[in-house]
């Protein structure tokens, strides 16, 4: 398990080596290669994967996982466990869904960055390749999302192997470097990152923009957590990932020592000339797996927010049949490809999309401190002077970070900002036009009791079969319901009012799906409870159903789905901008007959016009 998390959960920061110390030395806000300031940034560069990722996410936050699960949307169930709903329960879920938004555009700059760093190593072996490294980057950033129809246990299998060989090949570069000056190991004593921030304030600060490099991707060791669980990975970080991360950093450091001229690319400055064209093509396998790893947590960030209700229904394909975490969402493949592209093309190479990397990383971290703060003073019970040191320490650390990475704003840092402050405003008009629209509905829902009763009165004709009806009150008469009698003037022998639900979990256990009530004249409620990880089958939940008395024949059983146009309505409760944004997502949403595997042939949908 440890190997395999290596492959997936490591990929990311383990990349970093390609283009961390390049930017510290290199670009507008390059550091001078002295001697102090390469120990200096050595130094913070070693304190920074103590702190945030082996002491922060690591040891702490990896504690916080929702029966297992992580990652930020995780994270903000378990903190609005303890939160009463209100004002400040709004704030935090606004906090959680806002890093979720941001890790969208960390999806698009990791593949760009990571790849065109690997390719640049090119540039080292001979500058005639030069002007092929954007062709190159190009046609291997386009053949990984293409193939992400597949499946990522197609390429899985290599991930762990590939990897650990990729951290063993940093740790035998490093000590390389380190042997031309071994007293580069001295790095790690943290005075020589606090007198170089106290002899050179304004440096020092703008230096910690370039080291938040070398941490990039810590956040996504928590995010991973399900597939591998919390001991895997912290037994892959400690013996393996932060030894030879480190040791490469030392060796590149040795190296800039050595001779100054080797900060244009110290990390290909390591490798012998024989072996660069081979350390490039292992560069660009890390690099996809790296990539592969960022891919797939949109995939599933997405299938999260889509059960939590922040985002419409989407084509959700399963690649694999043995692992239901692996999913594949063409609708965010082409998105995240296309940005891709143009980031590649627009940036054209690593050191100027370095500028448009790190602020969502950082942003991303403190809210995930804020919310830990909550989980830990809440439900772990701390007391306040515990919880306020913990929030005090890793706030100090990850504010600055941040305000270090504001200098890159202009520079590009307003990239994943921008994409960062579209989703999640896309987001949020879902959640609240959702909102808005089941209010509607519902004031205009006739209560099920009185119906039931006025089928005594005044029965229609019954005709044999189950009919299904979808939705989101089982105390009100279904639209679609009312509309079947109302045009095929029948109602079937057996009528099933099913809503489906979403728990504040990742998974729910099949005994605990199904819930069955039976109600006068044929009429039975069915609760449908999934977790946020849970894929909704609705018609193997109803299998289930077989051992409580109440079988489903799929060949006899009807579903009825209601399918609302909306239209505009003065003071419906949204600006009018976001409105028309609810309106056009709400028209494109998923059909709910795919989202919940329903049985095409076995399907009826009625519409109706709502106002919303």
């Amino acid at each position: 398990m440890a190997v395999a998390a290596i492959g997936v959960v490591y990929g990311d920061i383990g990349t970093s080596p390609l283009y961390t110390l390049k930017e510290v030395f290199n670009g507008p806000h390059a550091i001078p290669v002295t001697p102090e300031n390469v120990y200096g940034i050595l130094s913070l560069v070693f304190w920074a994967l103590m702190l945030v990722v082996s002491v922060k996410y690591v040891i702490f936050i990896t504690r916080a996982d929702n029966r297992g699960e992580g990652g930020i949307m995780a994270l903000t169930s378990l903190a609005l466990r303890v939160v009463p709903a209100g004002r400040k329960a709004w704030w935090l879920s606004a906090l959680g869904v806002f890093g979720a938004a941001l890790f969208y555009g960390d999806g698009m700059i990791t593949p760009a960055i990571s790849v065109l760093s690997a390719v640049e190593g090119l540039e080292v072996a001979t500058p005639a390749f030069r002007p092929f490294v954007l062709p190159i980057a190009l046609a291997v950033l386009v053949g990984l999302f293409v193939m992400q129809r597949s499946g990522t246990h197609r390429v899985g299998a290599i991930f762990g192997p590939v990897m650990v060989c990729w951290f063993l090949v940093l740790a035998v570069l490093g000590g390389m470097g380190i042997a031309l000056h071994p007293e580069i190991l001295g790095a790690v004593d943290p005075r020589w990152a606090l007198s170089f921030l106290a002899d050179n304030p304004l440096l020092g600060w703008l230096g910690l923009g370039a080291v938040v490099l070398a941490i990039t991707g810590g956040e996504a060791l928590y995010a991973d957590m399900g597939h591998f669980g919390r001991r895997p990975i912290k037994l892959a970080w400690f013996t393996v990932v932060f030894p030879a991360l480190y040791l490469n950093y030392l060796g590149q450091g040795a190296l800039i020592l050595d001779h100054p001229d080797n900060v244009r690319n110290p990390f290909y400055l390591l490798v012998p000339d024989a072996l660069v064209y081979p350390m490039v093509g292992m560069a660009t396998l890390a690099t996809i797996i790296a990539s592969q790893a960022v891919i797939s947590g949109a995939f599933s960030l997405t299938r999260q927010a889509m059960q939590l209700g922040y985002a419409p229904r989407m084509l959700t394909i399963f690649t694999s049949e043995r692992e239901m975490g692996q999913i594949y969402v063409p609708g965010i493949n082409w998105m995240l490809l296309g940005a891709v592209i143009a980031l590649v093309v627009g940036f054209r190479s690593s050191s100027a999309l370095a500028s448009a990397y790190g602020l969502a990383v950082t942003m991303t971290m403190m809210i995930d401190t804020v919310l830990a703060f909550v989980v830990v003073r809440g439900l772990w019970g701390w007391g306040k002077l515990q919880a306020a040191l913990f929030l005090g320490v890793f706030l100090t650390v990850d504010i600055a970070f941040f305000s270090a990475t504001t200098v890159k704003i202009l520079a590009g840092g307003w990239f994943p900002l921008l994409i960062g402050a579209l989703i999640f405003s896309m987001l949020m008009t879902w959640k609240r036009g959702r909102t808005l629209l089941n209010t509607r509905i519902r004031s205009d829902t006739i209560p099920l009791d009185l119906f039931i009763k006025s089928m005594f009165t005044s029965p229609p004709p019954r005709v044999e079969g189950t009919a299904v009806f979808l939705t989101t009150w089982l105390d009100g008469v279904p639209r679609a319901l009312l509309h079947n009698i109302l045009h095929n003037k029948v109602l079937h022998e057996r009528v099933v009012l099913l809503t489906v639900e979403t728990a504040d979990v990742s998974r729910v256990p099949e005994q605990d799906r199904v819930q069955i009530e039976e109600l006068d004249y044929g009429f039975f409620r069915v609760k449908l409870l999934y977790g946020f990880m849970d894929d909704p089958d609705i018609p193997a939940a109803l299998a289930l159903c077989d051992d409580r008395g109440m079988p489903f024949d799929m060949m006899t059983t009807s579903f009825f789905l209601g399918r609302e146009t909306l239209v505009h309505r003065i003071g419906s409760g949204m600006a009018r901008w976001r409105e028309k944004l609810f309106i056009v997502m709400f028209r494109n949403a998923g059909s709910a007959a795919d989202y919940f595997h329903l049985p095409p042939n076995r399907v009826v949908e009625l519409g109706t016009q709502v106002e919303l």
